[in-house]
């Protein structure tokens, strides 16, 4: 299963790659936007929007090239807690 993650903590992206590496997916994580964002999210299967520390912008910018066959979770905390009970969730 690949997941991406928008926005959370700079400082926790390799933890949040490290927990969805636990669940069996594969994760891209954008915490700040880039230039060529929606080439590089593609289409996953899972999209994780951490809606506390993410701009408006970045998430238009994002949802405009998701087809779909994604299944979007928007979280307010960005939280270790709250990405495992996500992953939890959607990958039983």
């Amino acid at each position: 299963m690949s997941v991406v993650i928008l926005g959370g903590n700079e400082c926790m992206e390799r933890e949040y790659s490290n927990v969805c590496r636990k669940y069996g997916c594969k994760a891209k994580v954008f915490c700040k936007p880039c230039a060529d964002m929606r080439s590089r999210i593609g289409t996953p299967d899972l999209l994780i929007v951490f809606t506390h520390t993410i701009s408006h912008k970045m998430v238009r910018c994002a949802l405009t090239g998701i087809s779909g066959e994604t299944k979007i979770v928007r979280s307010h905390t960005s939280s270790m807690n709250s990405l495992k009970d996500i992953l939890k969730e959607h990958t039983a």
